[in-house]
């Protein structure tokens, strides 16, 4: 323990004496780590943001539904409804992370106002369970759905632009029913809604569920959305629902074998956050590598006469790989302070973002920290450190003692 801390006295002694070439190091670490951070962070931010707002949106946290339906629902809907009132509705609700259900009936059909006529992608909602698990979904003119109002209709803001209406028009919407006949009812626009996908709000509308069941002229529901008290317990959730709830009645889906948009940025994100850490890795190799061969040069005599009076080979290159950790762990810990202070600061004013591909509504950016970014963060700059450390270590243990003692004559 005693040589370690006297190794490690030593390569602070070399480092600080050499003040202008270790701050251009580890100002190259730090600004490395700082860029990592608010980078990093603001992606990460990204993926909690997106990751919410398509469970608020649309999703839930797990979907119940029959097995089979997803893929063949569409063809096929009523093949594959969920009882109206049922046993396992019931166990789901009993799950204490369990905050809300929503059953949703799914249809599809003709909406016409006057002459217009748009065919519609819709679903039947309770509008009290609804309005917890759709959080995200943003009525943006009227009002949501009421749960004493029975003839109610909201539209997405494409599908309400397409077919020319405004909050309190009439509309009618045509479908067939359970039976394969035609049905039409009539509804009132209350209001006009977008989530966080545009090409769902170009075709989707929503009514109550009686109104929807009246319509199909049916009972039941196709999905049963849960709402949980917390994103990390899917998992746990979806495993306890797959024991509970007999496989061949029922199908347990958790929301990111639902979320592909979702799936596909955060793959995509993840690659260029690689490519920034191998960028700034390389940064920083480079310069500790500079700074250390140039050690390594202006102290040709010094190593020569410690290694004269005695010092392994093994410890001249120790002491070198120490010197670079010594650079790491400063400008990591430099690095990672101000690059938390200013991911706040940045946190507090926001950073103003447009609509991305496919969705209607800016948002206001933030960066978010988590140990995980700054344990990596760290990792990245210890590792560089000791990688760059290397080559000028093991160089100036091979010198050979005699040439290296010449060396300044």
């Amino acid at each position: 323990m005693r040589t370690i801390v006297l190794v490690f006295q030593v390569a602070w002694r070399n480092v600080v004496r050499q003040r202008r070439r270790a701050l251009i190091a580890l100002s190259a670490v730090s600004f490395g780590i700082i860029a990592l951070i608010l980078a990093g962070g603001f992606i990460d931010w990204i993926f909690w943001a997106m990751r919410e707002s398509t469970i608020e949106s649309r999703l839930g946290h797990v979907q119940v539904t029959r097995p089979g339906y997803k893929l063949a629902g569409h063809a096929d809907p009523f093949s594959y409804l969920l009882p109206k009132d049922a046993l396992e509705l019931e166990i789901l609700k009993s799950l204490p992370q369990v905050r809300a259900i929503a059953p949703r009936l799914v249809f599809g059909g003709l909406i016409s106002h006057g002459d217009a006529s748009i065919s519609f992608l819709g679903e039947g909602v309770d509008s009290e369970q609804e309005a917890l698990v759709s959080r995200a979904l943003t009525v943006v003119r009227g009002r949501n759905l009421a749960a004493d109002d029975d003839k109610g209709v909201i539209l997405g803001l494409g599908l309400a632009a397409s077919l020319g209406v405004k909050v309190g028009d009439k509309v009618v919407l045509l479908t067939s029913t359970a039976a394969g006949g035609i049905n039409a009812v009539e509804g009132y626009v209350r209001g006009v809604f977008v989530t966080v996908t545009k090409s769902y709000d170009d075709t989707a509308l929503r009514v109550p569920i009686a109104l929807a069941r009246q319509l199909l002229r049916t009972e039941g529901s196709h999905v049963w959305v849960a709402l949980l008290d917390r994103t990390e317990s899917v998992d746990g959730v979806s495993h306890e629902l797959g024991q509970r709830l007999s496989g061949e009645a029922f199908d347990v889906t958790p929301w990111h074998e639902l979320a592909d948009f979702y799936n596909k940025t955060v793959e995509l994100f993840s690659r260029q956050v690689l490519m920034v850490k191998l960028i700034i890795a390389v940064i920083i190799v480079l310069s500790i590598s500079n700074t250390l061969i140039m050690s390594v040069l202006e102290r040709t005599g010094e190593i020569g006469t410690s290694m004269a009076l005695g010092m392994t080979r093994d410890a001249v290159m120790r002491q070198f790989v120490v010197e670079g950790l010594c650079l790491g762990v400063i400008g990591g810990g430099v690095g990672v302070s101000v690059g938390v202070a200013l991911a706040h600061i940045v946190s507090t004013i926001g950073i103003p973002m447009p609509p991305p591909p496919g969705m209607t509504q800016g948002y206001k950016g933030e960066i978010l920290v988590s140990w995980r970014l700054i344990s990596g963060a760290m990792e990245l700059a210890l590792g560089t450190t000791l990688v760059a450390s290397i080559y000028p270590a093991w160089k100036a243990s091979r010198m050979v003692i005699v040439d290296a003692l010449r060396y300044n004559r």
